[in-house]
């Protein structure tokens, strides 16, 4: 949720915001007017409180010839005190229908436009030139009997697989590099619930444009997270946290489930987009005035991991237009997939500065002891997705894969995947 006292203020740097996003504009402009009649409203119940207040000590003061008449009175000021009351609850409600739908305000620099107005940050690393046909994921998961899409949609439809043998063991070796790195980095490692109420939901900003990405289950109220960064997000609601000594981070572990609805056609083959993928987001929790050198620490520990993967990758700043609604600036870093000669995305990292924070509710203690709202990020440091470009650019002539130095502690040693012996 945006700050009421920027929009108080200065109203044309959210309108900028959502220009710079492609968005409705005129939402602002709608909740400049809601703010004005919420505070009327509320103005107007406070003063009818105060005076019924003062006229509650004169009924008890009075003399007894007087009361019945100031009691009627009280009774039908009563009336419109409670009238007030609802009248600013309906008004509040008003502002916030309003406020909920405005989008996070951009950190200036932000590239303007959509999906394509990305600007590229830098490459890092050689891309592979082999002297060979190279072989995609999905070939290569046939071969080295790794990945098994066709029993993956036999048990539970399209978009689902089975991770198999060597397939299973990297994945998992994957993502306990990841969490060392994290741990190492002083990251709290925790394993998230997949399923949360509605209101962790849409405090983290999931249940807008894109909420028919998610999975909801209506017998119980609750929906299937798309990100442990939604649990990540509501682990510390209505609570006040310290952030005395630095950022407070965490590092999810979780399945993740996304509906993928609107993607029909894209990326049918293999893994890259899928229903359900396990993930380890970074989440931290810091001061706002902290949030953009805690977001260049974020992408910096993205890179480490995709470095030690030993993957060329380039990083990309996203453009408003193409943000989540909770996010002020997002990087992604993208590693190039050989068969498609492309750079896909494989982590991203947001600065969601102050707005599911004050959402959720979650405040710090400043130095002067009163209360603020912190700043939350997040980022990706390793899924399921990883294996694509994995697979892929470490593939050799004869099929099989070598296995990047970084994950090979974690394998027992083994170097090379070989490819399934035929009978």
């Amino acid at each position: 949720m945006i700050d009421l006292v920027l929009l108080r203020e200065n109203p044309e740097a959210i309108k900028a915001s959502q220009r710079a996003r492609l968005a409705d504009e005129s939402l602002v402009d709608q909740a400049i007017a809601a703010d004005l009649a919420w505070r009327k409203a509320l103005l107007e119940f406070e003063n009818l409180r105060a005076e019924q207040n003062a006229h509650g000590k004169l009924v008890a003061s009075a003399p007894k010839e007087e009361k019945a008449a100031l009691v009627a009175a009280a009774q039908e000021l009563s009336a419109r005190v409670k009238a007030a009351d609802a009248a600013a609850s309906e008004a509040q409600t008003a502002i916030d229908s309003v406020l909920w739908q405005i989008e996070n305000v951009v950190i200036d620099g932000v590239p303007v436009g959509g999906e394509d107005d990305y600007v590229v940050v830098r490459e890092v690393g050689t891309k592979p030139a082999f002297d060979f046909e190279a072989r995609d994921h999905v070939a290569l998961g046939e071969l080295l009997d790794v990945i098994d899409i066709e029993r993956g949609a036999k048990i539970s439809g399209s978009r689902f697989y089975f991770l198999k043998g060597w397939g299973a063991r990297l994945e998992l070796a994957l993502m306990n590099l990841a969490l060392d790195q994290a741990v190492a980095a002083g990251f709290t490692a925790l394993i998230t619930p997949t399923l949360v109420r509605p209101e962790v939901m849409a405090g983290t900003g999931f249940l807008g444009a894109h909420a028919d990405e998610i999975y909801y289950l209506p017998a119980d109220d609750l929906y299937l997270t798309g990100t442990s960064e939604v649990a990540l997000a509501g682990y510390h609601r209505d609570e006040i946290i310290d952030i005395s000594e630095g950022p407070v981070r965490y590092a999810g572990w979780s399945t993740c489930y996304r509906r993928e609805a609107g993607s029909h056609g894209k990326d049918t083959r293999g893994i890259l987009r899928v229903h359900q993928f396990n993930k380890l987001e970074m989440f931290s929790y810091c001061d706002p005035a902290e949030a953009e050198a805690e977001h260049a620490k974020l992408l910096a520990w993205q890179e480490q991991m995709l470095q030690k993967c030993e993957l060329p990758y380039r990083v990309i700043d996203t453009a408003a237009g193409d943000l989540g609604s909770s996010a002020a600036r997002k990087f992604d870093a993208e590693a190039w997939v050989p068969t498609q000669g492309n750079y896909r995305e494989l982590t991203s990292t947001s600065n969601c500065t102050t707005f599911q924070a004050r959402r959720l509710n979650v405040r710090y203690r400043g130095e002067d002891g009163k209360t603020a709202t912190v700043a939350t990020l997040n980022g990706t440091l390793a899924t399921t997705r990883w294996l694509v470009a994995i697979l892929e650019n470490h593939q050799q002539a004869d099929g099989s894969v070598r296995i990047p130095v970084a994950l090979r502690p974690y394998l027992g040693g083994a170097e090379i995947i070989e490819p399934k012996a035929r009978a």
